[in-house]
């Protein structure tokens, strides 16, 4: 996958100027700021913090966002959504990815607390030719005291992992209220992303809320039973700027994450997915799947003839109706 050229022009020629050895030791102090999991003060600290975000991990999580934004699509055909609250919304990356995918969306609000990221955010959506990315509205608040008006689509990108977990749950609850039609949480494919999603997913439930993706079962997670986690990949082509920066020899990233949807509409159940990449062998495949309260191992040969055709074309994350 590779983003979309006019956003790949719009977040070079917002650092067109700057010292390319000054992005890179911001883009290593991200990193390690992420890694290091405190959120106690912002990660991005500068200007020059905000540009290395913008080039370099803009790309990752828009990856993200568009592949949730295509599997709901799938699962939920009817969503048709018109308006979208964004929380946490960084330099506007969900908006670009829900853009791409839902072009009944006419409005997008996002909220920012970091006013000189969603400066970068604004700039670089004004060079859209999307018409409600043009006039999206930026405002500037805390998540924890966002607002509870109602949007047909709430979502909350890499920004829920931040804050308490007592103060996350209030807020999925809030959002879970005000979502007419979806609410949709991604965090990182890491232990504590997928914690936090586990914890939403739990709450959601409890809400009584349809589960659009990726589970296919409201049980217990089997990942999470086996002392696991549930997360997926989306690979994302590097351009030459972003492997300079990063110092990185491949053409491609993957961006792993994971994810919970709830929709206020009914979901077509499926039967189960695919939770890691297939093992391919001679006459068999091998798949994990998530089906029920625990993991699920089935092995499918070549004597199962279409069965066996669909299991080698399979990907981790699939849908497997089977």
């Amino acid at each position: 996958m590779r983003i979309p050229e006019i956003l790949r022009h719009a977040i070079h020629s917002e650092a067109a100027r700057v010292d390319r050895s000054a992005l890179a030791r911001a883009s290593a102090d991200i990193t390690a700021a992420y890694k290091a999991g405190d959120f106690s003060k912002p990660a991005l600290q500068s200007d020059l913090h905000r540009l290395a975000y913008a080039l370099v991990r803009m790309p990752a999580t828009f990856a993200a966002n568009l592949h949730v934004a295509q599997e709901l699509r799938e699962r939920v055909p009817s969503l048709t959504p018109k308006s979208v609250l964004d929380l946490g919304a960084g330099p506007g990356t969900s908006m670009w990815a829900l853009a791409e995918v839902f072009p009944s969306i006419e409005r997008f609000v996002l909220i920012e607390r970091d006013a000189a990221l969603a400066g970068i955010g604004n700039r670089i959506a004004a060079k859209s030719d999307c018409p409600a990315l043009q006039r999206a509205q930026w405002e500037s608040a805390d998540l924890a005291n966002s607002s509870s008006s109602e949007y047909d689509l709430i979502i909350a990108s890499y920004s829920i992992g931040e804050l308490p977990l007592s103060v996350a749950t209030a807020l999925v609850r809030r959002c879970w209220t005000a979502a007419q039609q979806m609410l949709v949480l991604i965090e990182p494919g890491t232990r504590r992303g997928f914690d936090t999603i586990l914890n939403a997913r739990a709450e959601l439930i409890r809400a009584g809320a349809a589960l659009a993706g990726p589970c296919p079962h409201h049980d217990e997670c089997p990942m999470a039973a086996v002392g696991d986690w549930c997360h997926f990949a989306q690979r994302i082509e590097r351009t030459s700027e972003h492997r300079r920066i990063k110092d990185g020899s491949l053409g491609y990233e993957d961006e792993k994450f994971s994810y919970v949807a709830a929709s206020k509409y009914d979901v077509e159940r499926r039967r189960s997915r695919i939770l890691r990449h297939p093992m391919r062998f001679s006459g068999h495949v091998k798949l994990q799947l998530c089906s029920g309260p625990i993991p699920e191992q089935q092995t499918i040969t070549r004597s199962q003839k279409d069965r066996y055709k669909i299991a080698r074309d399979a990907k981790w994350g699939d849908v497997w109706n089977f």
